[in-house]
């Protein structure tokens, strides 16, 4: 069963100021750290890069150009994974500090028999939807999870769910409305997303007290 692992790292990084994937956090750039952690569970891994750029990265399968939206940098890294592969895992550069055994958890979760299998963490704040400067409704919590990457899939789901060419912020949202299962496994509170400088510096912090990879 053939383990895939596409590292999403295309971005602009327009919120951050800088292409914030080739950033290095305690000497080692952001996409580096999603690879080599993602080369500990996939046999093979297809990182996705902004168009020209040149792969100076750990060892990967592949590295291929990103299209305008993360969904077309999704099916850019699939098109370059064999038709052979039955589980996908799709991955954010931008979270250097998911570890390898959250990795594992959600191609286990796969393999139990779920199309797809996304890593969930509790909100911690009360959630309000507004309009304009009003609050219109607070939110129950009890059943919402923050969703973060890696998140694994059945290859031949995650194909069908992108051949519509639709785009969405995760990809489980599109296998989802494919009609397809995603199950939620514990997520990892410090496995946080760098958007901003700030986020820099709490990574920072907490890649202090890990191992590389």
């Amino acid at each position: 069963m053939p383990v895939w692992g596409i590292v999403v790292a295309a971005g602009s990084g327009n919120r951050f100021g800088a292409q914030k994937q080739f950033v290095g956090l305690h000497g080692v750039r952001l996409v580096d750290r999603a690879v080599a952690t993602a080369a500990t569970v996939c046999d093979h891994v297809v990182v996705v890069l902004p168009e020209g750029e040149a792969w100076t990265g750990p060892p990967v399968v592949a590295a291929v150009a990103g299209g305008a939206t993360r969904s077309d940098s999704v099916r850019a890294g699939l098109a370059a994974a064999d038709l052979d592969a039955d589980i996908v895992v799709v991955h954010d550069a931008a979270r250097p500090l998911a570890s390898a055994a959250l990795f594992a958890a959600v191609v286990e979760a796969v393999r139990a028999g779920a199309d797809a299998a996304v890593p969930g963490v509790a909100l911690a704040d009360t959630v309000k939807r507004v309009a304009g400067d009003r609050v219109a409704a607070t939110i129950p919590r009890d059943d919402l999870v923050a969703v973060q990457t890696p998140q694994a899939f059945r290859a031949a789901a995650l194909r069908r769910a992108h051949a519509g060419g639709l785009d969405a912020t995760d990809d489980a949202a599109l296998v989802e409305q494919a009609g397809g299962v995603v199950v939620v496994v514990p997520g990892e509170p410090r496995n946080i997303k760098v958007t901003g400088p700030e986020d820099l510096a709490v990574a920072a912090a907490l890649a202090a007290e890990t191992v590389y990879p």
